[in-house]
């Protein structure tokens, strides 16, 4: 157990690594909408997803009693992917990445108002505890230049968290992580592709070639993360997904110079306590 516990650890570490390695690309892709980012991104995803349905003979279907928590947790996905692109283009980029790690706390809410879970007195202190550290990276005050991209940030966290609950269900109904990555990053490119075709923005080979590895390093970051918790419970693990930060952090500084202010840093500092608190629970 503890082999396959060491197993699941380094496998959501490795996942951390590469969505910081993705947001960093997507922050170095420049100026281009959030939309067409979005688009590239997954459309490198269901290209290995697909490769990996075929490989091991995976039909391209689903039950059709999980036809809807498909769609929900597409729809949600694609609003967490745009909010967390735009935020990451416009804020520093382990801020961004720190309010999008708010999904696991948002994703308890989810699952108490969808899968009809219950939540406990010291999981409700522990959501409104990581919204406190939130509100200390948002910094919500009119003087706030960044407070539009952090709200927005805020709510790629909420889409994210949303997404996680319907990908519980699926999981719960019997449907594979390939088919489930597959059936997004499709839905996801499908629902982009209008924008991309009457407002595409010319990129150079360069934006072309940085946007592709984006899309490399979030496959491998979504392949990862399954294989984690193949391996060991959430419970167990998940806390380690917030090495993301430190990762953000560091590629932040050394490719664009970033320092993220003593009010972010007591906000990290307290969404990851009340994330090491959560495991308990």
């Amino acid at each position: 157990m503890e082999k396959r516990k060491y197993k699941g650890v380094l496998y959501i570490i490795l996942s951390a690594l590469c969505f910081a390695f993705m947001n960093m690309f997507v922050h170095m892709s420049g100026d281009l909408p959030s939309v067409q980012k979005s688009f590239f991104r997954n459309f490198v995803a269901a290209i290995f997803a697909c490769g990996i349905l075929l490989k091991s003979r995976t039909p391209f279907r689903c039950k059709s009693e999980n036809l809807k928590y498909l769609l929900m947790r597409s729809i949600f996905g694609t609003l967490g992917i745009l909010c967390n692109f735009y935020a990451v283009d416009h804020l520093v980029l382990a801020d961004a990445s720190m309010l999008n790690k708010m999904s696991p706390f948002f994703a308890v809410i989810f699952s108490m108002l969808i899968l009809k879970e219950r939540v406990s007195l010291r999981q409700a202190m522990i959501i409104a505890g990581a919204f406190i550290g939130s509100l200390f990276v948002v910094k919500p005050t009119v003087t706030n230049m960044e407070l539009l991209p952090s709200l927005i940030g805020l709510l790629g966290g909420i889409g994210a968290g949303a997404a996680y609950t319907m990908v519980r269900k699926l999981g719960e109904g019997g449907e594979k992580g390939p088919f489930i990555v597959f059936f997004f990053s499709t839905f996801s490119c499908l629902a982009t592709l209008p924008w991309l075709i009457f407002d595409y923005h010319p990129m150079s080979w360069m934006q072309t070639v940085i946007l592709l590895l984006a899309g490399l390093s979030a496959a491998g970051g979504q392949f990862a993360i399954t294989a984690a918790y193949c391996y060991a419970p959430a419970r167990e693990i998940s806390v380690y997904d917030y090495s993301q930060i430190i990762f953000a952090a560091i590629l932040g500084f050394v490719a664009f110079g970033q320092v993220p202010d003593v009010l972010s840093w007591v906000g990290y500092g307290i969404i990851c306590g009340m994330a090491i608190l959560n495991i308990g629970t």
